[in-house]
């Protein structure tokens, strides 16, 4: 879309999907120190089964009582949540579905957009679901026991 305002040609769309090529650049950076840092753990015996994360967050919501290595367990897997490297996370993928959706309307120079313009919209969406269930698992700290007998 051309601006000719005041003399000058703006580029709306083409600045701003810059903008958040940028955003992706830094996320995806973020997101990379994130996964190293989780990589880099010892795994906790308990986290090794099928479907652990699941019982154990579910056990943590419905107030029922945990063992030692399911309290650790548990208190790992918030305190990742609760970092703010994990929302490096759906700032990248939302940052990459605005890109391709600003810079697919920046090469239409002002064209009707079609459906395929919007694609974009489908990543978009679906970064906001990760992030609400980063923070309904970050929100459980508050329902965690402060101490589990031994």
């Amino acid at each position: 879309m051309n601006w000719n305002f005041l003399g000058t040609n703006w580029h709306l769309f083409g600045d701003l999907a810059a903008v958040a090529f940028l955003t992706l650049l830094v996320s995806a950076t973020g997101v990379f120190f994130h996964i190293r840092r989780l990589r880099s753990r010892t795994a906790l015996p308990i986290s090794e089964g099928v479907g652990a994360r699941k019982a154990v967050l579910t056990k943590v919501r419905k107030g029922e009582p945990l063992s030692p290595q399911e309290y650790e367990f548990a208190d790992r897997v918030i305190a990742d949540h609760r970092s703010p490297l994990a929302f490096c996370i759906p700032v990248a993928i939302f940052s990459l579905g605005c890109f391709y959706v600003l810079g697919s309307l920046e090469q239409l120079h002002g064209i009707t957009p079609s459906e395929r313009t919007f694609i974009g919209v489908i990543p978009m969406l679906g970064s906001l679901n990760v992030t609400a269930q980063t923070l309904r698992i970050a929100k459980l700290k508050k329902r965690l026991p402060v101490s589990v007998a031994r």
